[in-house]
């Protein structure tokens, strides 16, 4: 019998870099938002190993089964609905999707906190996302108040009715990005501030204001995000815009959908903040 799990993607707006030799304790701290779109793996009978990903590679579920230490038959089918290596979170949402639907296939008896926990260790061993997995545990906005895997780590959630519309103009290396020392420095100490401010206050607006000021501080934004931020910007029925952590990737977020799809923006996508979370099927 088939099962599939749903884990939903993930936008950082603004984060910190912990680095810890234990690699359960590695991770952000910061604050992002999920989406109604990520990726959703199947698991379902088969005389033999079958791996079936609708865009990208099968390295993630490869270091999962290594990780897991499973050799067994089955399929294994990836819905990955957003653009990987855009800044939404893709790798670790299929590292979180894949484990908990093995877990249920093959009746492993984990705890959907321990499997985060595997997911986690596979996005580092991987150089990928460092706070997405336990982000994508959590609802709506997130922020992630102590760094590391899911029962390692700590996060609060806070729903909102909110549209967002957002458009990629390509990837961030992340390792690229996380590994070099002076660029940890600068997003660490920005990110410090804005954790801090939004932790005394958590609105919808402080997010959005705190993240566009997060992505100027640390320098990573291309013309083309600037330009189509400032566009957003321009709109006072947006409220407001920022890049995506980390990619080449523009977000705004407005309470009508009408206002984002009124915009004069080719090839906008508009997608709505994800209340729900993880969904079993």
């Amino acid at each position: 019998m088939s099962n599939s799990v749903f884990v939903p993607g993930h936008i950082t707006g603004f984060f910190t870099i912990e680095n810890h030799e234990i690699k359960l304790k590695k991770g952000s701290c910061g604050a992002g938002f999920l989406l109604s779109k990520g990726v959703k793996t199947t698991i379902s009978p088969c005389d033999k190993l079958i791996i079936d990903v609708n865009q990208g590679d099968s390295t993630v579920i490869d270091e999962v089964l290594s990780i897991l230490e499973i050799d067994a038959n089955f399929k294994i089918t990836q819905d990955i609905q957003l653009p990987i290596g855009a800044g939404f979170g893709t790798s670790a949402a299929s590292a979180l999707s894949l484990t908990l639907a093995l877990n249920e296939f093959l009746n492993l008896g984990y705890s959907e906190e321990l499997c985060g926990q595997i997911a986690h260790m596979a996005e580092v061993n991987l150089g990928g996302g460092l706070g997405d997995v336990i982000a994508q545990t959590g609802k709506g906005l997130v922020l992630r108040t102590k760094p590391g895997a899911p029962g390692i780590g700590e996060i609060k959630s806070f729903n909102e009715k909110v549209f967002i519309g957002w458009k990629t103009f390509g990837g961030i290396e992340t390792s690229s990005v996380i590994s070099n020392p002076h660029q940890k420095e600068v997003i660490t100490s920005a990110g410090e501030k804005y954790v801090g401010l939004f932790e005394d206050e958590p609105t919808l607006e402080n997010f959005l204001d705190f993240s566009q000021n997060f992505s100027r501080d640390i320098g990573l934004m291309s013309d083309e995000v600037k330009n189509l931020i400032d566009y957003f910007n321009s709109s006072s029925d947006i409220l407001g815009s920022s890049m995506a952590m980390l990619g080449n990737t523009v977000f705004a977020f407005a309470y009508d959908e009408d206002v984002l799809k009124n915009l004069n923006v080719e090839n906008l996508n508009i997608d709505e903040l994800n209340n729900i979370g993880i969904v079993y099927d």
